[in-house]
């Protein structure tokens, strides 16, 4: 994929965290795009407003993207988002078959805003060892150091860390 297409989607996945966070969501965004980069699904996290443990953006993308599409054509799709993905969330990737993941920041740096909110216990656990244990390749972009400040800005002054 182009590094263009990469660093707009995820300044998509941005805007899309801002507004979860203005519905009263903790501030993360992912989407679905094709292998050309378009867009086909959106998804701000839904954790609090639905009342779902689950309701992380890219778990919630995965899910929505295993009923709409055929996982060969998943296996060429992208999800992007905001911040590395937690195990939960890599998981969910993984059993949808969806063959690429970028994000923005890592978890490490999700760390240092959250601290030691209890709405976000982080592991420290990289998307890519989850990913590794499995029998499929999932492609892996991330972190993108010049969009971090950027993705950051929205979590200032939300955690109670």
């Amino acid at each position: 994929m182009d590094y263009e297409i990469d660093v707009k989607n995820l300044k998509r996945c941005t805007e899309i965290s801002r507004q979860s966070r203005e519905a009263g969501n903790t501030p993360f965004g992912a989407i679905l795009a094709g292998k050309d980069g378009s867009i086909l699904l959106e998804q701000p996290n839904v954790e609090i407003t639905e009342g779902k443990c689950t309701g992380h953006a890219e778990t919630q993308v995965a899910e929505r993207a295993s009923q709409l599409y055929s996982k060969d054509f998943l296996g060429e799709c992208t999800l992007y988002t905001t911040a590395e993905p937690c195990a939960m969330c890599a998981g969910a990737i993984y059993w949808a078959g969806i063959g690429r993941v970028v994000y923005g920041m890592t978890e490490k740096d999700l760390l240092e805003h959250t601290g030691a909110d209890p709405q976000n216990p982080t592991f420290d656990l990289p998307c890519r060892e989850v990913f590794a244990r499995g029998q499929k390749k999932i492609e892996v972009v991330g972190p993108f150091p010049e969009l971090v400040e950027e993705i950051a800005e929205v979590h200032k002054g939300y955690w109670n860390n």
